[in-house]
C-alpha cells in the first residue's frame, strides 16, 4: 500500500452475536482520541458487513472484538474475503476472550496481533501506530 494522506483509518467492528460492545467502543474512542479516524460499525455484524466497511471507507485497519467465542470462525472470514476482495492490505487485528492457545493459529491464518484482557489502550494505539502505514507528513 502507498502511503495515502491523512490520518490512519480504522474500522472497529463486532461480529457475530456478541453483544457486549464495551470494550469495543473504548478502543474506538482511545483510537480516535489519537487521531486516527475510526468507524465503528455497531454489534451483530457479519463479516460480508464488516469487510464491505473496510473497503468502502478505505480502511487502512480492521479491529475485531470477539467475547463469544467464535474467534476462530469470524476472524477468518474476515480475513478471507479480504483476499477474495483484493483488499489484503487492510491490517486485521482484533481483541477479547482469545485463548492464548488460539493465538498463534489466528496469526497465521493472518490477524496481525491479538489483544487480550489487560491490554492498555495506549498499548493497542501504540501498536497501530507501529503497525499501520503513517500519514503523510509523519
Amino acid at each position: 500500500m502507498g502511503v495515502a494522506a491523512g490520518p490512519i483509518r480504522v474500522v472497529v467492528a463486532k461480529p457475530g452475536l456478541d453483544g457486549h460492545d464495551r470494550g469495543a467502543k473504548v478502543i474506538a474512542r482511545a483510537l480516535r482520541d489519537a487521531g486516527m479516524e475510526v468507524i465503528y460499525t455497531g454489534l451483530h455484524q457479519t463479516p460480508e458487513q464488516i469487510v464491505d466497511t473496510a473497503i468502502q471507507e478505505d480502511a487502512d485497519a480492521v479491529g475485531l472484538s470477539i467475547l463469544s467465542g467464535a474467534h476462530n470462525t469470524l476472524f477468518a472470514a474476515v480475513i478471507d474475503l479480504l483476499r477474495e476482495r483484493e483488499a489484503e492490505d487492510i491490517l486485521v487485528f482484533g481483541g477479547g476472550i482469545i485463548p492464548e492457545g488460539d493465538i498463534a493459529p489466528l496469526k497465521e491464518k493472518g490477524v496481525a496481533e491479538i489483544f487480550t484482557p489487560g491490554a492498555t489502550t495506549a498499548s493497542i494505539v501504540d501498536w497501530v501506530r507501529a503497525n499501520v502505514r503513517q500519514p503523510a507528513g509523519a
